[in-house]
């Protein structure tokens, strides 16, 4: 496989942008809509107990293997957020099978757990996902942790796609990552600018980004129309990217 759809959605635990609805069964639907061949999902659980005892239609395993089942029978999970009840964090949902996966703790403050999520494809491309802080200062020092892995672990002509909820609405971040690491990012590269993901319902802030190596970018869109504003508090970002060496033009 030389051409994947990829996207990119802080899934807001399932539940709807007031959180009064618990509506996971309807972003599983709408995701596999997309065809995406891979899915970075920030803000996923991976245990409530409370919920799991209260809340209709709570899966019976864990929120990403509820996503994924049948349609993307790969999936790597990195544990972030550890409560009395359970966690959640970061999933990548794959066609394509994992070699392997680790979650790299990023947290710079007690109140706010955050990690990069790390894995290889069967194809050997580098797969992260990441949920970075609110704060810039904190942001600033994640975004330093990430370069500094992907330049001391990833060897330099590997193909990465680096996807998240980056909380980067200053773009400060987004400069340090293309600068660091040599990448691209894929909405700016066919428009010229970052895209808007949120809020959902009025999107104007850049938040959610798919930076890439190795890539080039043939497609690339906000899902900002119709279920999609009300399944989360950020839009879906999605693209289809091609790798460099591949012969399809």
């Amino acid at each position: 496989m030389d051409t994947f759809k990829v996207l990119s959605l802080n899934i807001h635990k399932g539940f709807s942008l007031n959180n009064r609805r618990f509506i996971l069964d309807s972003i599983r639907s709408e995701l596999r809509s997309t065809g995406s061949n891979i899915v970075f999902l920030q803000e996923v659980i991976g245990e409530h107990e409370k919920h799991r005892e209260s809340i209709e239609g709570w899966p019976e395993s864990n929120q990403f293997e509820f996503l994924a089942d049948s349609v993307w029978d790969h999936y790597a999970y990195g544990k972030n957020a550890i409560y009395q009840h359970g966690h959640h964090g970061n999933a990548i949902l794959s066609e394509l099978p994992f070699e392997q996966s680790k979650n790299i703790d990023v947290s710079m403050l007690s109140f706010s757990q955050r990690g990069i999520l790390h894995g290889i494809l069967q194809n050997q491309v580098h797969v992260l996902c990441v949920h970075f802080g609110l704060l810039e200062r904190e942001r600033k020092t994640q975004m330093q942790k990430l370069i500094q892995h992907i330049n001391e672990t990833i060897p330099p002509h590997s193909p990465i796609i680096l996807a998240g909820d980056f909380n980067d609405w200053r773009k400060s971040a987004h400069r340090q990552i293309k600068a660091g690491c040599s990448m691209i990012e894929a909405h700016e590269t066919l428009n010229d600018r970052v895209g808007t993901t949120f809020p959902a319902f009025m999107p104007f802030l850049p938040m959610d980004r798919i930076y890439l190596r190795g890539f080039r970018v043939n497609q690339v869109e906000v899902k900002n129309t119709g279920q999609w504003k009300a399944l989360s508090d950020h839009c879906p970002l999605m693209a289809e990217i091609s790798l460099e060496h591949s012969s399809h033009d």
